[in-house]
């Protein structure tokens, strides 16, 4: 049988206020607040809360048949414990059918595997120790940020005792190869590289709302008959997308829920397929081959590079700026200035020099899209200034400078049931 793969990241960040020259040295609240609870109430109203009813309808449904997995970045636990605990329980109630796994990532979905690999070790430890607490399993399978891969970055997760890695399917990496077979990575004994298959990732995440594209409307049963057309002894479809494409990136208004709602009975009408996680996938089939990835593989734009986050000057600067501070930072958080390493890792957050991207054509519309900022320069600024801040902040605080603010270790999540006892 082919296993159907659904795989859903989870991600939100917390966006800058707008920060200026003449706020340094002055104020030292650097996170929008009140924009980032309006957009984060907004997302689990129109996604969140209604796509997990879905899909939890959908497990009782085929009691048990549909599977899916979840990746969910710590600064998106952050933001739904806070502002919207509903539909965190909403995610603990479907960990509790059994059927759907949750994934582990860097805490604050960053690329500090690029910066500091202690601090990417060291965040991916306390994320692995959170979605167990809030989720009830140790997850064994790993997203890196931006489903960014190589071969550092396998070996690197197989110490760390994951059995199983998602990546993109891109053609660089595949060349004649099929993104439907299970794969090892070289340098890698036992990891399991499990493979975003785009074209049909991409129908559902990108083109389902788009009435210019000659399939449109996309419906469920037709889908359902494209994914046929892969060969029978694939092992597995990877259907890889942010979770936000249901209900926000493209409206209920598109019929987008009602397709996912749909889907699975199409799918299961078919006796060659059945729902499965990516950990399932993974210890059942042996990898056909290992890939060598000498440089950086990720899901985003048209190159499939890191150039959508260190493409041009001010991301690199930016990048460099935020990591050389890690040190003194974690100096000073072992005195007791630990909100001051709070706000640095939230500045770690990969979509802060995402928002400084200069692309052109299609992907510098993406970026638009997602950015708060006017221009990419804007966001470098804005950044820039904070950081500038932050370092003096940091700096008063090793020199047991008086007006830094304490603040005591973060608690794990506690305003919602958790597992059920």
């Amino acid at each position: 049988m082919t296993a159907i793969t659904f795989y859903f990241q989870v991600h939100q960040p917390y966006r800058l206020r707008r920060y200026t020259f003449f706020d340094i040295g002055k104020r030292h609240e650097y996170f929008d607040d009140p924009e980032n609870k309006r957009i984060l109430e907004r997302v689990a109203e129109r996604c969140y809360l209604p796509m997990n009813a879905i899909l939890l309808k959908e497990i009782e449904r085929t009691k048990g048949k549909f599977r899916c997995a979840f990746s969910l970045s710590g600064t998106v636990l952050d933001q739904l414990e806070e502002w919207a605990p509903e539909a965190l329980q909403s995610f603990v109630d479907l960990a509790e059918t059994g059927s759907v796994e949750f994934l582990c990532e860097t805490s604050h979905h960053s690329m500090s595997f690029m910066g500091d690999t202690d601090e990417w070790a060291e965040q991916i430890v306390n994320h692995r120790k959170r979605i167990r607490e809030l989720f009830g399993k140790r997850p064994t399978t790993f997203r890196n940020t931006e489903l960014v891969i190589d071969n550092h970055i396998a070996r690197a997760l197989e110490d760390l005792h994951f059995e199983a890695l998602l990546g993109e399917g891109a053609d660089p990496l595949l060349g004649a190869r099929k993104p439907t077979e299970v794969y090892g990575v070289k340098g890698c004994e036992k990891l399991q590289l499990l493979l975003r298959s785009y074209e049909y990732s991409d129908d559902i995440a990108f083109r389902f709302s788009n009435k210019e594209w000659p399939e449109y409307p996309l419906l469920a049963d037709t889908f359902a008959k494209w994914l046929d057309r892969v060969p029978a002894k694939a092992p597995f479809i990877g259907l890889f997308m942010d979770y936000e494409t249901f209900g926000e990136h493209q409206w209920a208004e598109t019929g987008i829920l009602d397709f996912m709602e749909f889907l699975p009975r199409f799918v299961l009408q078919n006796e060659r397929f059945e729902f499965r996680t990516p950990k399932q996938v993974a210890r059942k089939h042996a990898a056909a081959e290992k890939l060598d990835i000498p440089r950086p593989i990720s899901w985003a734009d048209a190159e499939r590079d890191l150039s959508a986050w260190l493409g041009n000057h001010m991301q690199r600067a930016a990048h460099e700026a935020v990591y050389e501070l890690g040190p003194d930072v974690k100096r000073a958080a072992k005195l007791g200035h630990t909100k001051l390493l709070d706000d640095w890792r939230k500045l770690t957050t990969s979509d802060h020099t995402y928002y400084m991207a200069t692309k052109h054509r299609s992907d510098n519309e993406v970026h638009e899209y997602f950015s708060p900022y006017d221009t990419p320069h804007d966001a470098f600024i804005t950044f820039m200034n904070v950081v500038e801040d932050l370092s003096a902040e940091v700096q008063r605080a090793l020199a047991g400078g008086e007006g830094v603010t304490l603040q005591p270790q973060a608690k794990p999540a506690s305003r919602v049931s958790g597992r059920k006892r």
